[in-house]
């Protein structure tokens, strides 16, 4: 997870974070992802680049049995202390969004904000499908490359911003139910632009 692309700078600032006590990321649940995951039955999920694993955290007290994966150990180092006072039990997986691929098919893989140049994108977002049975549910969302000049936060690297085109075409096969830009409201009233998309793997 995260806007550089080494596990070296991520492992430093989770660390540091943790040292003073704060969090690199919110506690709670991305909004979007809490809305449109909370409307399916629990079953088996993957949250992919899972930070400190604020969502996979929120699924697992919802009833979904969760594999966090991210390939910062100390990311995960903290979402595992978070479970264990929560009393949430978690598979805690370090390995690289771009070349994982779950053993055991699940309902759900979650990816949020998980930027990465197109190409590696693409890997990621492949790598999600595989890993889902027919029939389960992707629900991806990242910051989007329009965010850059008329959004807040994020990326400032262009190549590191969600092109629409991209994703749509990762995610080809799919049965597509959105996948849109999405304007979200930050916690001090600023409008950030995300790209969005939620898609189901088909039965057939």
């Amino acid at each position: 997870m995260g806007y550089i692309v080494s596990n070296a700078f991520w492992d430093d600032r989770y660390s540091t974070a943790a040292a003073s006590g704060e969090a690199v990321w919110s506690i709670e649940p991305n909004a979007w992802i809490e809305q449109v995951t909370s409307i399916l039955p629990p079953g088996n999920a993957i949250d992919l680049a899972a930070g400190e694993g604020r969502n996979a955290l929120w699924l697992a007290s919802r009833g979904w049995s969760v594999t966090a994966v991210d390939f910062s150990a100390a990311g995960l180092a903290i979402g595992r202390q978070r479970a264990a006072t929560l009393a949430l039990d978690l598979n805690w997986v370090t390995a690289d969004a771009t070349t994982w691929v779950s053993l055991t098919p699940v309902d759900l893989v979650v990816i949020a904000y998980l930027q990465l140049p197109a190409a590696e994108l693409t890997a990621a977002i492949s790598n999600a499908i595989l890993s889902l049975n027919a029939g389960g549910t992707l629900a991806l969302i990242g910051h989007d490359s329009t965010n850059l000049v008329h959004g807040v936060g994020g990326p400032k690297d262009v190549a590191m911003l969600y092109d629409l085109e991209t994703v749509r075409l990762a995610a080809a096969g799919l049965d597509i139910a959105e996948c849109r830009r999405y304007n979200r409201t930050t916690a001090d009233g600023r409008v950030a632009i995300d790209t969005i998309l939620l898609a189901t793997k088909p039965r057939r």
